[in-house]
C-alpha cells in the first residue's frame, strides 16, 4: 500500500470517472468507415485523452473536401447512433470524489471534451456539483499531453502544482499531469499497464482507494512509489515543505 498526500485532487473525465473508451473508439472507426480510410485498433487507440480536433487537425489530409469542424461534429453526432457501446462509471469513482469532497479537498476535472458533453456526463454520473473546477478542451490553447490544463487546474484551484494528486487513464494524460508537476495515479481502465508507465502508482479502478486522514489517499495500486520518489512518501500522508507528500471526448 501507498499513502499520498494530497492538496488537491484534479481527475480526468473520460475512461478515468466513466468508462466511455468502447463508445470512442467505435465512434473513431464509424467516421473512418463512412469515408472508406483505412484505420486500424492501434491508430483509434493514440486518440485517447487527446481532443479531437487536434486529432482531426492532424488527419485532416485523409479527408479530401472536408473541413475539421465538419468532421468533428460528424464523430460527435456517431455518440447517439444504434448499437453505440453503453458508458458506465468506472468502478470506486463516484464513491471516491464524494469521499475527497467530504473531506474538504479542492477538487476538478480536467478532460479534452467539450463543455456541454462534459457537464452532460458529470450530471449523469452526480458528482457536478461537488467539483469546485471543470477545465474543458475549449478552456485551453493546447490540449494534453501539454500540462496546460493541469496547471490551470492547480492555478484556479489555488494550490501548487507540486500539492496536486492527477488521475489519468491515457498516455497522453499521464504526460500532462507529469508535465505539470503533479503526483500522478495511472487508472488501469483502458490501457495496457505499460502503456501508463509514467505514472507515480497504478491503479485497476477506484474500488480500493481510500481516504484517510491527513488528508492523504491509500492507494493498494499495481506499483508502489516508484524509485525517485524515495523519501516523498511515509506514513503519515501530509505534504512536506515542497509540497511533496511525506507518507502519493477524447
Amino acid at each position: 500500500m501507498a499513502v499520498i498526500g494530497l492538496g488537491a485532487a484534479v481527475f480526468d473525465l473520460d475512461g478515468t470517472l466513466i468508462d466511455t473508451e468502447p463508445r470512442s473508439r467505435a465512434q473513431w472507426s464509424r467516421l473512418f468507415g463512412a469515408h472508406g480510410v483505412p484505420h486500424d485498433d492501434a491508430l483509434i487507440a493514440s486518440f485517447a485523452g487527446r481532443r479531437g480536433l487536434e486529432v482531426l487537425g492532424e488527419l485532416s489530409h485523409l479527408f479530401p473536401g472536408r473541413t475539421v469542424e465538419e468532421l468533428f461534429e460528424e464523430v460527435v453526432s456517431y455518440q447517439k447512433a444504434p448499437g453505440m457501446p453503453v458508458s458506465e462509471p468506472v468502478p470506486g469513482a463516484v464513491e471516491l470524489v464524494r469521499a475527497l469532497a467530504g473531506s474538504g479537498v479542492p477538487l476538478a476535472v480536467v478532460t479534452s471534451a467539450e463543455r456541454s458533453y462534459a457537464e452532460s456526463l458529470l450530471d449523469e454520473l452526480g458528482v457536478r456539483g461537488l467539483l469546485d473546477l471543470v477545465v474543458t478542451a475549449g478552456d485551453v490553447g493546447t490540449g494534453k499531453p501539454d500540462p496546460e490544463g493541469y496547471l490551470a487546474a492547480a492555478r484556479d484551484l489555488g494550490v501548487p502544482a507540486e500539492n496536486a494528486v492527477g488521475f489519468e487513464d491515457t498516455p497522453a494524460g499521464v504526460a500532462a499531469v507529469k508535465a505539470a508537476g503533479m503526483t500522478c495515479v495511472g487508472v488501469g481502465t483502458t490501457q495496457p499497464a505499460g502503456a501508463l508507465a509514467g505514472a507515480d502508482h497504478l491503479v485497476t479502478d477506484f474500488e480500493n482507494v481510500d481516504v484517510v486522514p491527513g488528508p492523504a489517499l491509500r492507494v493498494p495500486g499495481l506499483r508502489q512509489s516508484r524509485p525517485d520518489q524515495q523519501g516523498r512518501t511515509g506514513e503519515h500522508g501530509r505534504p512536506d515543505q515542497h509540497g511533496r507528500s511525506q507518507s502519493g471526448q477524447n
